[in-house]
């Protein structure tokens, strides 16, 4: 017998991204881009999530910056894609999403979180992680360095954020052994990939991938 109940209302999905400070953000290319290059790099990069993450048909979109929504640049984001900006809180990354789930779960709707250096994450995916919330506790996009590009949640779960050791190659595992011990029901997405390094910008550039603002 067919439900008349609505279909579920799809997540929120938050944007994690820093101001395009020159010779804060993307530091282990500079010595293949130099300072500006790579920061108008971050700045495409972060463009791209957001028009990526909007393609996805989140209930809404909101972006999410560091150090503060003060910068020119989140305002000229906040206009151009329409999004909602958000200050991160935290004294880590971890402490900052997990503030990020506390206000976007506080309405008991799921939410998905992305970075901005992972530009092989598609809205397909993206969208396919927001039904897979609808079975799941919790979904994964792993990234190759170890890490992972998005993670998505149907309620809090703050003890997968606390005491990580952000940046290493051991955080999807850590964070596998984490889900495991609060028994949380998890899916994983196939692997994609983030641009740190100079092999990495070789990528973005052979898969076609290199934002405008350098092309």
């Amino acid at each position: 017998m067919a439900s008349n109940a609505p279909p579920p209302e799809p997540p929120r999905i938050a944007v994690f991204a820093k101001a395009p400070v020159a010779g804060t953000v993307k530091t282990r290319l500079v010595p293949l881009l130099g300072h500006e290059r790579a920061a108008r790099l971050h700045a495409g990069l972060v463009h791209r999530a957001l028009a990526t993450a909007l393609a996805a048909g989140a209930s809404e979109v909101q972006l999410w910056c560091a150090p503060d929504a003060t910068d020119a640049f989140f305002a000229e984001c906040g206009r151009t894609h329409g999004v909602v900006l958000k200050a991160q809180i935290g004294n880590d990354l971890g402490a900052r999403m997990a503030h990020a789930f506390e206000a976007l779960l506080a309405d008991g709707r799921p939410a998905i979180l992305i970075g901005s250096d992972a530009p092989a994450l598609t809205a397909a995916a993206i969208g396919a992680a927001g039904r897979a919330l609808a079975t799941h506790d919790a979904v994964f996009t792993p990234a190759e360095d170890g890490g992972y590009a998005l993670v998505g949640l149907a309620r809090p779960a703050p003890s997968l954020f606390a005491g990580v050791a952000w940046g290493s190659a051991t955080v999807m595992a850590e964070t596998r052994v984490r889900l495991a011990a609060a028994r949380l029901r998890w899916h994983e997405a196939p692997r994609t990939w983030d641009v740190d390094r100079p092999e990495d910008y070789e990528r973005l550039v052979r898969e076609g991938l290199l934002p405008e603002v350098l092309a």
